[in-house]
């Protein structure tokens, strides 16, 4: 369990790194969207 909050935590962290970067546009929708089905599936499986 602490090893998959690690993980959503450093991919949050990352992500948020890589937005200050990409205008708010429909790639940054997208990839919001794509870090929370990664984080789920890692959450849940």
């Amino acid at each position: 369990m602490k090893r998959v909050c690690g993980l959503m935590l450093f991919c949050f962290g990352a992500g948020m790194a890589i937005l200050l970067f990409i205008p708010a546009t429909i790639m940054t929708i997208l990839f919001i969207i794509a870090c929370m089905v990664l984080g789920y599936n890692l959450f849940c499986w």
